[in-house]
């Protein structure tokens, strides 16, 4: 009866030991993983404010104006082209509705 009691002692103790243990590796871990993240996410706010702060406006000015002027180039072909594409569309649609 002894000997089991004893058994009985050192299996908890020792399960004590490794619940502690794991507990404490668990905690370090959660810590070392929250140290990268905020160094990850400072890091990524300092590349964004580098970006955003090199930006002057120009390139997205020049980028809107050949839009708008792509656009209206789209515009006016489509304008003058009109027979030609109500054709087109026409043949693509009979081709799908024939399919």
């Amino acid at each position: 009866m002894e000997r089991s009691m004893r058994v009985r002692r050192l299996v908890r103790d020792g399960i004590s030991s490794v619940r502690g243990d794991v507990v404490a590796a668990a905690q370090a871990a959660r810590r070392r993983l929250a140290s990268r993240v905020t160094e990850g996410i400072g890091l990524l706010l300092r590349g964004a404010r580098g970006v955003m702060g090199e930006r002057t406006g120009q390139g997205t000015t020049e980028y809107a104006i050949l839009v708008g002027v792509l656009v209206v180039i789209a515009i006016l072909a489509i304008a003058a082209f009109r027979g030609k594409v109500q054709e087109l569309w026409s043949a693509i649609a009979d081709g799908i509705n024939g399919l």
